[in-house]
């Protein structure tokens, strides 16, 4: 039996297990440190809300390939740290990386957290970076944050900003569609008022939103950052013909050159850092 089909998952969650411990897993456990340094700018910001304490329990929801689960372990380190994510793959570099860097008080579990029996009031923080917007009943998956977050415990979140706030979604969108229709969904968990009242109805309260700008990091220079963003989006030209691929590549390229600075290839990003309490 595979890890996959030993997952327990809700049936909404199904598609997402397929993706995230399938192809989509796979590329993000071999670029692990090159989505870490994409976002790298939000990460002072991120941990000074969590404010977590050297007793406290931490649950990373989605933590994907563990960098955040051992920043917050090394932050509890009379506590402990508990990554989970849909990602077998992911999950392996988290766990190597635990024992090369010798973090002792941290662990890490394949699970769906939006139904997984977390022991109730276990955790004093809850933290996840952009995992938490792929669930696919999200009252449900918060209620079972919520039971699972001891009274007074916080709740910490990174989700993007609508679509139109972040020019990295917007850029890679409309060049991948390469003249043909660009997707227009917001990201899940873009609207403020749907986080909170999404947030009070699973069991939270306090609920704040703050609106959070950085750059966010491709690559080192064009060619390395056409490479990476290529690989991640590349499948969307797969339909076309040879010449419209290439003309499409070429249109990455020259967008990447507009965005060259003396670090790197940088694109504006928009952010929530979502804080809330649990009564």
């Amino acid at each position: 039996m595979s890890e996959s089909t030993a997952v327990r998952v809700d049936p909404t969650n199904e598609r997402m297990l397929k993706a995230w411990d399938g192809d989509d897993g796979a590329l993000w456990a071999k670029r692990a440190q090159r989505f870490n340094d994409g976002v790298a700018a939000y990460r002072d910001t991120f941990f000074a809300a969590a404010d977590i304490r050297p007793a406290d329990n931490v649950l990373d929801v989605g933590c994907g390939a563990g960098q955040t689960t051992l920043d917050a372990a090394r932050l509890a380190v009379d506590g402990s740290a508990l990554g989970v994510d849909l990602s077998s793959e992911m999950l392996g570099v988290a766990r190597r990386l635990a024992e090369q860097e010798r973090v002792p008080n941290v662990s890490f579990e394949q699970v769906d957290a939006q139904v997984h029996p977390f022991a109730e009031a276990r955790f004093d923080v809850v933290i996840s970076r952009h995992g938490s917007m792929f669930f696919g009943t999200p009252l449900a998956a918060f209620a079972n944050l919520a039971r699972a977050t001891r009274p007074g415990g916080r709740l910490v979140l990174l989700t993007w900003q609508p679509l139109r706030l972040n020019e990295w979604i917007t850029t890679f969108r409309t060049i991948f569609a390469a003249g043909r229709e660009v997707p227009s969904s917001d990201p899940a968990l873009s609207d403020q008022l749907e986080i909170e009242e999404l947030l009070n109805s699973a069991g939270y309260t306090d609920v704040r939103c703050t609106a959070v700008n950085k750059p966010m990091y491709f690559g080192q220079d064009v060619d390395d950052a056409a490479d990476f963003i290529v690989e991640q989006h590349g499948g969307r030209l797969s339909d076309l013909d040879e010449a419209r691929r290439a003309a499409a590549i070429e249109d990455l390229r020259a967008d990447l050159a507009e965005h060259q600075a003396d670090r790197g290839v940088f694109y504006g990003s928009a952010a929530w850092l979502i804080e809330a309490r649990r009564p």
